[in-house]
């Protein structure tokens, strides 16, 4: 059977990101985070306040992750996650500025993009390599490039929302690149080597039944043939 080529897009890349980052942070905090359903075209990546993460990958494709989290998106993932790991209210930071905050939510990016990094391997068969994200608490915009000449570099920004209604941006620059399958013709179905050993062995043994029925059908048959001529006095 012939199927038409897949392709996989930068815009398919960004949404393996996207969905990395809601599992992740859903996962860890026990709350829904959830994505827009539009993504923004924009020109350069920033660290934005109050509080920005970023992370530079390269190997198949090269690129930068950001994420950018208001004071109140931060502190409720923070202590939803903290609580979630059996860590009492009342010794939770309270400020976005803390320093645990801030390895926290350093912590949950590497668990992003981690997961993120295992995806492209498993569905692209394509290794990237991830720097040590860095978390910043910043009061001003900060521009980011990546340290790579990128060939048509793509820029997109998505909003996220936490369960609380709080938003935060993720801001994803790479470059400009499919992956096409090479696998365009697939078999009708695919053959099990353990399946077809079984089937072969069940068949053997049910055409050695099927002999040993035939011999004594047969055997039967030249008896009575016997009995017959016997009774004649033949």
């Amino acid at each position: 059977m012939i199927l038409s080529t897949p392709v996989v897009t930068s815009q398919d890349i960004l949404l393996k990101l996207c969905h990395s980052v809601s599992h992740i942070l859903s996962r860890t905090t026990s709350t829904a985070i959830t994505h827009a359903g539009m993504v923004q075209t924009i020109t350069r990546t920033c660290l934005k306040p109050d509080l920005g993460c970023f992370s530079i990958f390269d190997g198949g494709f090269s690129g930068l992750v950001v994420i950018n989290f208001s004071s109140s998106s931060a502190i409720e993932i923070y202590r939803a996650y903290m609580m979630q790991m059996g860590m009492p209210e009342s010794d939770l930071a309270f400020s976005h500025t803390q320093d645990e905050v801030a390895n926290v939510m350093g912590e949950l990016m590497n668990q992003i993009i981690g997961d993120f990094t295992n995806k492209v391997s498993q569905e692209l068969q394509s290794s990237i390599s991830q720097s040590q994200p860095k978390m910043l608490t910043i009061s001003k915009e900060i521009t980011l490039s990546v340290d790579t000449n990128l060939t048509e570099a793509v820029s997109r920004r998505v909003a996220f929302k936490t369960e609380g209604n709080h938003s935060f941006y993720l801001e994803f620059a790479m470059d400009k690149t499919e992956f096409i399958s090479l696998n365009t013709i697939k078999d009708d179905k695919e053959q099990d080597p353990d399946k077809l050993l079984e089937v072969h062995g069940t068949q053997k043994v049910e055409a050695r039944e099927q002999v040993k029925v035939t011999n004594n059908q047969s055997s039967t048959k030249v008896d009575e043939a016997d009995a017959l001529l016997n009774s004649l006095g033949l």
